[in-house]
Parts: C-alpha cells; structure tokens; sequence
C-alpha cells in the first residue's frame, strides 16, 4: 500500500505543480480557478492535520494568492509521504470532526484516497473553468503521467 500511496501522491504532485507553473504565467488566473485551486491545497493540508492529530492552519474554503500555491502544494506533499511512510496499518481507524462539527471515523487508506481523488474532482473542474475562460488545460489524466 505504502508503494501505491507514494506513486498516487506523486502524482498529485506532478499535477499541482504543472496547473501552479502554468497559473505563474498568466497574466491573470479566473476567480474560480484560483477559488478552487486554493481549495484543494486547504482540504488537502485540512486531512494531513486530522490524521497527524494536529490544528488546521487554513479554512477549507480560504483563498490564497498564486505566489503562494507552491510552498502551501510542496508542504502538503512533505507531510502526505510522512505519512505514508510511518503509516503500518493503511486500515487503521482516523476519528475526526468536520468543518461543520460533525464527527467521523475512516480509515488512513480511504482518507489518503480521498484526498488524491478529491484533488483530481477539483482539477477538472479548474480545467473546464480555463477553457470557458480561453485558456488551454493541460493535460492531467493519470494515464498522461504515467507515459
């Protein structure tokens, strides 16, 4: 699992980092683009705190400036192979409390899976926001990382 985490991981990364260098070089980023994109690095940095048991320095929906996107992407990665890394039980049960106060209990595996498959959800909808806003997305299907 530990294998598969790591190359999922990586692959997040490659993504985040393609959509940050290409935001970095437009004159100017769509509003919900940039709403989205800060979304996915603040859940993402959200479900390393609740797994690492510590306090969320951002709110789910905080917006941040595009010249902040890499170092918040680069420490959301840090702290996901951190995990994975001394994780021994990918089943292990993780109880925590939404962003509305509600509790939960899942497992690492299923929360480390959200987090990956959440970002992609996301991506897609900043790609669809760029063609509205004639920009071109860039290809980031697994497939076309892989090869």
């Amino acid at each position: 699992m530990k294998v598969f985490f790591n190359q999922l991981f990586d692959y997040n990364y490659y993504c985040n980092k393609k959509l940050i260098e290409l935001c970095a070089g437009l004159k100017e980023v769509p509003e919900e683009s940039v709403k989205l994109f800060s979304h996915i690095l603040n859940a993402h940095h959200l479900w390393n705190a609740r797994i690492l048991e510590k306090k969320s320095l951002y709110e789910v929906w905080q917006i941040h400036e595009v010249k902040e996107w890499g170092d918040i992407h680069y420490e959301n990665q840090r702290s996901s192979f951190e995990i994975t890394t001394n994780a021994d039980d990918f089943d292990r049960r993780i109880d925590y409390e939404t962003t509305e106060g509600r509790l939960f209990t899942n497992t690492l595996g299923d929360i480390l899976f959200h987090v990956i498959n959440h970002s992609t959800h996301h991506r897609a909808q900043i790609s669809k926001d760029f063609r509205m806003n004639g920009i071109e997305p860039i290809p980031m299907d697994y497939i076309h990382y892989k090869r």
